[in-house]
Formats: structure tokens, C-alpha cells, sequence
């Protein structure tokens, strides 16, 4: 089912939701699925599942040299997806990104999803390999994602990259994109970024789900410029709970968002990791009580592999 149907059937009801990332090479699945296992408790409709752009590793040869090879350390995503689907029995959203991959992969990679049954995706640009500072698209990829976003509208029009053919049955993919309530990290203003998050929507993405914030305000405020800029769709937040103190410098970093004063204060007083779990977690809880009386579609939760803060915020919520 789609994302938007379950959100429609829902009559206002707010879903549970969730992310995970794909195993390293190497690592059983069964790890993953018993991060997962707990949270099924909370009937979530659907789960996203994360893709891993490229990167470089060097290999040592026998002569002492090192030679320079391009992986992936967490393959394996539209298995994942196909794998949820068949153990849970629930829609699974895969990640189809810009970077790293070219146009004609990326139709590949959706025939393989409408094969499998699945029916939605998350169309992201992606961000810059580690060996990078800026963003460079794949030479025959997409630069941006509003790019990405019509040629799986185009697909589901039955228009393939070199030919458009009669098919029996079209793709009817669900398409979800990101959004940014601080904007994005390398958006020139608020206002630039709504344009382009407008131009994802008008070329076919039919929600969004937003970065990590931790300040409800700034959803709100979002929601709201987004509704005034004419973007219409369901918006969805996505929600971390703090979980180590490291946190108060890597998410600023990397993701250019501000955290709460109130929210440093409290980190700042733990002593130890299971200290700032737990004000992570309550201060993720109260976040999704507000959220939850803003009246959102879904509350979405970033994993990021770990399932037992999650379920505890979950418990208090639904």
C-alpha cells in the first residue's frame, strides 16, 4: 500500500514509523531483524530502509603499495526492503539516491522494486562522498533530486530511459522526498530551499519527511511556509532522539541544525552514555507529544540500528 493511503485510512489517526540502516558486509541479517522485532509491537505501517553511497578503500598490495578501490559497506537495501516485507507483512520505503548512481541503475533498481512488490521510495540527492567536500553527481546521474523525482513519475508513465513502451501494467510508485526545517546545508536561504522542495513536489513527490530537529517550533514554522509556498503535501517529521554526548557536535556538524538550549544543559549535567539515553529519550517523548496534538501524519523515528531508546519512546506514545 502506499504511504499516502495509509496516511488517508488512517482518518487522522498518527502512525508509527521508523528507519534502519542496511548491515555492514559481513554482519547477519538477523541483527537488524532483532533491532526490529520489538517495534513491531507498535504496528507501523511501513519501514524506510537507508542507501549507502560509494566510497573508497585503499587495499595493500605484496609490494608494499596501496591500490585505490570504490565499495559499498552496506549493500543490499531493495533485498532488505523485499526481505521486511516478506517477514513483517509491512510496506518497506528503500532509499533510491542520486549520488553514486546513474540513470539507467536507478531505472534498474525500481524494475527490481515493482517486482518485488514494492510500492514506495524515498528519492534523495544524497550526500558527497567522504572523499569530497562538495556534491559531484555520477557523469550519466542526476544532480539533483527534483531530477530523480521525474524519472520515476516517468516510469510510472511507462517512459524508460531509451524507449517508451506499451506496457501491461504500469509502475505506480509512491514518492516521498526530504525536507529541511533549517534548510538545507548547502541551500543559500529558507526561501531558496521551499523552491526547490516545491519543484520536487510539482515534478511528482507525493509527501516528505523531514531532517532531524529537535526544536517543535522550527517543524511548525516549516509546515507552515511550506503550506503558504503552495506545497500541499503530507509532511512528515523525522525525529532522533539524542542518544551519546558526542551528538552535541557531530548533528550540528553535519547536519547544520541547531540544538536547544535547554536540551545542551541537560546532556551536559550526564555523566554517563546511559545518562544522556535517557534525557534523550524523555526529551524525545515530550517532543512527540506536541507533535502528536500538532496533529502529524506519522511520527518517523531515525534508528540508526538501535531499536531500545526508540521502543521506549514508542511505549509512552502509542
Amino acid at each position: 500500500m502506499k504511504i499516502t493511503d495509509h496516511i488517508q485510512n488512517a482518518n487522522g489517526k498518527t502512525l508509527f514509523s521508523f528507519e534502519v540502516i542496511p548491515p555492514q558486509k559481513g554482519t547477519s541479517i538477523n541483527d537488524l531483524y532483532k533491532n526490529i522485532d520489538p517495534l513491531m509491537e507498535f504496528k507501523p505501517p511501513f519501514i524506510d530502509v537507508t542507501t549507502s553511497r560509494e566510497e573508497y578503500i585503499f587495499i595493500e598490495k605484496e609490494n608494499g603499495l596501496f591500490e585505490k578501490k570504490i565499495t559499498r559497506k552496506r549493500p543490499g537495501t531493495i533485498g532488505i526492503c523485499a526481505s521486511l516485507q516478506h517477514k513483517y507483512g509491512v510496506d518497506t520505503v528503500p532509499h533510491i539516491l542520486c549520488g553514486g548512481f546513474n540513470k539507467e541503475e536507478t531505472e534498474y533498481a525500481l524494475v527490481e522494486c515493482q517486482y518485488l512488490g514494492i510500492q514506495n521510495v524515498m528519492a534523495l540527492r544524497g550526500d558527497s562522498r567522504k572523499d569530497e567536500q562538495y556534491f559531484k553527481a555520477h557523469s550519466e546521474g542526476h544532480p539533483f533530486a527534483s531530477d530523480l523525482v521525474k524519472q520515476i513519475k516517468d516510469l510510472n508513465s511507462g517512459k524508460f530511459l531509451h524507449e517508451e513502451i506499451e506496457v501491461a501494467e504500469n509502475m505506480d510508485f509512491c514518492i516521498g522526498v526530504a525536507g529541511y526545517p533549517e534548510k538545507h546545508l548547502e541551500a543559500p536561504s529558507l526561501n531558496y530551499d521551499l523552491q526547490m522542495l516545491k519543484q520536487k513536489v510539482e515534478n511528482g513527490a507525493d509527501y516528505i519527511v523531514t531532517q532531524m530537529f529537535f526544536d517543535n517550533q522550527k517543524f511548525f514554522d516549516f509546515v507552515k511556509q511550506c503550506r503558504d509556498f503552495g506545497i500541499d503535501v503530507p509532511i512528515i517529521p523525522g525525529i532522533k532522539p539524542i542518544a551519546t554526548k558526542s551528538h552535541l557536535q557531530i548533528l550540528p556538524q553535519i547536519f547544520r541544525i541547531d540544538l536547544p538550549e535547554a536540551l545542551i544543559s541537560e546532556v551536559q549535567k550526564c555523566k554517563t552514555t546511559a545518562e544522556v539515553r535517557q534525557v534523550g529519550i524523555e526529551w524525545t517523548i515530550q517532543q512527540s507529544k506536541e507533535l502528536l496534538d500538532f496533529g502529524v501524519p506519522v511520527l518517523h523515528y531515525y534508528s540508526m540500528g538501535k531499536s531500545d531508546n526508540i521502543f521506549k519512546i514508542a511505549k509512552e506514545i502509542f
